[in-house]
């Protein structure tokens, strides 16, 4: 679990292994070492035992470096928390900090980044922890910014392919990789090293308006106010492009209007979806390097009658202008979608555990733990199965879509 204040971090792992490797490596002096909290035995893929006994463990000392991390900032605008949702740890103590913040810090805007698993994921209780962690997350978060561990593979798959087309300009640079300090892109002792970058440059995006000037800043208070019309359905599908990770593939950069419809394609989300079967309810696409509003305005109109919005909201674009592009491109975008596209990924979760839950699989495991109850699993399903709802009720409205008339001719 990461918890991020501008430039104040939190490390909380139950598991010391990842923390020590972080303190081992290239990134070691970018992190305060009196701000990582660790144990030693994990959480054991447990939602409830990192929920709960590990959250009453260490509550105290866990708000303690979150005030301290808060008191170091100059303008405090959001939290970020970044976790995993199919292990324990991140799923159960991850949203118990999530809710921590809610308490300690209630005016403060909570934006979450959440990893969700594949279904071929080697945890085989990971459909209890992810459906657990999705009830806190649409109670106690403002946005939500759910990616996909399959189709964070499958992007690095197309870049991997990238890096070995002979074509003219195509270039990896090896020893160039910030993640591992072992370079390439084939390392095979960092698996996930290409997959955490593509999280990074996510990151890295929304945060730019606030470390570099811009044209047309962003605040980060002002995505969920824009993009989230309803309390419970603040989840939003983020799109990159280009594509890249750390690794630092130099691939011809796109034209500015080809990354404009990139970013609206399926090959560029961050989950298995494609947005435009789909409604909108909003969206902010958010740039960086030298594009000029009159660039945004445009590719907007020339999108917009591709893109089904809700047809009490078609004018519901937030935009961002930063000046400073990422390090070896000369533009790029971050596109942050409210678009119920999210509900096929809340639809396989919800199958994947109703299928272990139907037999009672493992749930003794849970049950053991002090302070859960059954009752837990059958209030975060009904919670995951009414969000669902909300959105096929608003997907439904999409086949009643009217097209602009079209305008009156004067005659002359």
């Amino acid at each position: 679990i990461l918890t991020s204040l501008n430039r104040q971090a939190v490390l909380v792992d139950m598991e010391e292994g990842v923390v020590s490797e972080i303190l081992q490596g290239p990134l070691r002096e970018v992190f305060d070492s009196t701000q990582l909290l660790t144990d030693v035995s994990g959480s054991g893929n447990n939602w409830a035992v990192g929920h709960m006994t590990y959250g009453s463990t260490y509550r105290e000392l866990i708000v303690d470096k979150l005030r301290k991390a808060a008191e170091h900032c100059d303008c405090l605008q959001c939290f970020f928390l970044i976790h995993s949702m199919g292990g324990g740890t991140g799923s159960g103590l991850g949203t118990r900090v999530l809710r921590l913040l809610e308490d300690e810090f209630p005016d403060v805007r909570r934006i979450v980044a959440s990893m969700y698993p594949s279904a071929e994921d080697d945890v085989i209780t990971s459909p209890y922890n992810s459906v657990l962690a999705m009830k806190e997350l649409t109670e106690h978060a403002d946005c939500v910014l759910p990616v996909e561990n399959q189709s964070l593979m499958d992007i690095v798959n197309k870049i991997k392919l990238l890096s070995h087309a002979p074509k003219p300009g195509l270039m990896v640079k090896r020893d160039s990789t910030l993640a591992s300090g072992q370079g390439g892109l084939c390392g095979a002792e960092k698996p996930f090293d290409a997959m955490n970058n593509i999280v990074a440059n996510l990151l890295l995006n929304i945060t730019s308006s606030a470390r570099f000037e811009g044209s047309l800043n962003m605040d980060l208070n002002e995505i969920s106010t824009n993009l989230v019309p309803f309390p419970r359905l603040h989840y939003l599908v983020p799109s990159l492009t280009p594509l890249y990770t750390l690794a630092d593939v130099n691939v011809p950069s796109r034209r500015l209007d080809q990354m404009f419809s990139d970013a609206f394609s399926k090959d560029h989300q961050l989950i298995r979806a494609d947005p435009k079967h789909s409604l909108y309810l909003a969206c902010a696409l958010m740039l960086r390097g030298n594009v000029q509003v009159s660039d945004l305005r445009r590719n907007i109109e020339r999108l917009r009658s591709s893109l089904p919005f809700v047809s009490w909201n078609q004018e519901g674009w937030k935009t961002g202008l930063c000046s400073v592009p990422p390090v070896g491109h000369s533009h790029s975008l971050l596109a942050l979608a409210n678009n119920t596209c999210v509900k096929l990924t809340f639809t396989e979760l919800r199958k994947r555990f109703t299928k272990l839950y139907r037999k009672k699989a493992h749930l003794h495991h849970y049950l053991h733990v002090e302070g859960m109850e059954e009752d837990v699993f059958s209030e975060a399903i009904s919670s995951l199965s009414s969000l669902i709802e909300e959105y096929h009720h608003l997907d439904a409205t999409k086949a009643r879509l009217v097209p602009d008339a079209p305008r009156l001719n004067i005659a002359r």
